[in-house]
């Protein structure tokens, strides 16, 4: 059974060296293909390849910076949960970590990939700004199943997969990528399609979970999501038949 909380005592010393050796190969993969706004995030966040992160101290930095919060749940959130939880600024994460014969591939996210990845940009005013909007939008419409399938399709490509312009180059800035030793080096290859962001597109977009995505979006900015609310409310009215 998944832990429900972070007892940190708990952590063995496999769970470090896992830690500790994905960290440092990530790390390593993600030079000179990371957005610059997740590298100064994560010195933020303050993490590095010797702790562990603890959930109590990400918390408090959370707290002074934009006012979010970890909330740790032991597997995947059910998307109306999920949502609602956005909504109220509090991001879900697993507090477990794979074990050493599962480095390079993992059927549910643990800790690596929900905070490591996940985490950092939480500290991001302008990339939570988007993400809290995109819980208020999903809980305005909970139990529209529609609406909802369409706000996953545009986490997924933006949240999970997203890629960004930063400094003249396309960067990478979604988790799924981030924590993915083989989607950072494919994602930026010219072996996958990079689309300009478009709501429309993204929403009649569908995706597997379970293998390296074909295709990704390109966004000029955090600001430019959060900036895009207003259209991509207005384009679920375009989408979906409301009552």
């Amino acid at each position: 059974m998944r832990p429900k909380e972070q007892i940190y005592s708990n952590y063995t010393e496999e769970d470090f060296s896992v830690w500790s050796i994905l960290f440092d190969r990530q790390m390593e993969q993600l030079n000179g293909r990371v957005a610059k706004e997740f590298l100064e995030a994560l010195e933020v966040i303050q993490f590095n390849r010797n702790e562990i992160p603890e959930f109590k101290k990400v918390n408090e930095i959370l707290a002074t910076t934009t006012g979010w919060e970890l909330k740790t749940v032991p597997n995947i959130s059910p998307a109306k949960e999920f949502f609602q939880l956005l909504a109220q600024k509090k991001f879900t994460a697993t507090c477990w970590l794979r074990k050493m014969s599962e480095l390079d591939y993992l059927e549910e996210p643990d800790m690596f990939h929900d905070v490591f990845a996940h985490t950092p940009l939480l500290s991001n005013k302008a990339y939570t700004d988007f993400f809290h909007k995109m819980g208020l939008l999903a809980e305005k419409y909970i139990d529209k199943e529609e609406i909802i399938l369409k706000l996953q399709r545009l986490y997924w490509f933006t949240i999970e997969f997203g890629l960004i312009r930063s400094e003249g180059q396309i960067k990478i800035y979604g988790a799924g990528i981030i924590s993915s030793k083989g989607e950072t080096i494919h994602a930026l290859s010219n072996d996958s399609i990079k689309h300009d962001f478009d709501i429309s597109k993204i929403y009649e977009h569908d995706f597997r979970t379970d293998v390296i995505q074909e295709e990704y979006y390109v966004i000029d900015s955090f600001e430019q999501l959060s900036g895009s609310m207003d259209q991509i409310e207005a384009a679920l009215f375009e989408e979906v038949k409301l009552d």
